[in-house]
């Protein structure tokens, strides 16, 4: 099994498995280095959420630099198992796991009850423009989305449309990744 490690904060060179699961690619741990730079080290007070969780790399990774929520989302129940294990093992007491489907979970959920939305979809699924659509919608104003995809979404409408713009943008390989601010209203 192959496995990711938690970049800083208390967790800091902890672990995390990855299950051979179809479509399941954890973020790279140089690409997440470079998004909690961009972020800041510290996100204490932060309530998140992880909407395709996958191995929780993101999830926990922002656990571990102080979020005082974590939300992890995941359909796969061979994942959520395996998330359970990980936030017994780590004693992650902020971190709650929810087997749903992210779309329908955002869409019932709350509207901007979250200052941070991981969306890393799987690629072949594109659910990239959907997800955005409903990030955007529980995401507080000023508040972030970190998108992981195939493209790049600097230039694409929907981000006009959901009052979102793009904050910074890298890339890694096939992997395109965005962190992409809610603009405050009016």
């Amino acid at each position: 099994m192959a496995e990711v490690r938690i970049i800083g904060g208390q967790w800091k060179r902890s672990k995390l498995p990855v299950a051979d699961a179809p479509g399941l690619r954890p973020t790279p741990d140089r690409v997440r280095e470079t998004l909690f730079n961009w972020l800041g080290q510290n996100l204490d007070g932060w309530r998140c959420l992880d909407a395709f969780a996958g191995s929780g790399a993101l999830g926990f990774e922002a656990a571990s630099r102080g979020a005082a929520e974590v939300t992890l989302l995941e359909r796969d129940t061979k994942l959520v198992r395996g998330l359970h294990a990980v936030r017994e093992r780590l004693k992650a007491e902020s971190v709650r796991i929810e087997t749903a489907d992210a779309l329908a979970w955002m869409a019932r959920s709350a509207a901007e009850r979250f200052e941070l939305v991981f969306i890393d979809p799987p690629f072949d699924a594109n659910l990239f423009v959907t997800a955005l659509k409903a990030a955007a919608r529980v995401v507080v104003p000023s508040g972030f989305i970190y998108l992981e995809a195939d493209r790049a979404f600097g230039d694409d409408p929907v981000l006009a449309e959901q009052g979102l713009r793009l904050h910074r943008h890298g890339r890694a390989g096939a992997v395109h990744f965005h962190l992409i601010q809610r603009s405050e209203p009016g």
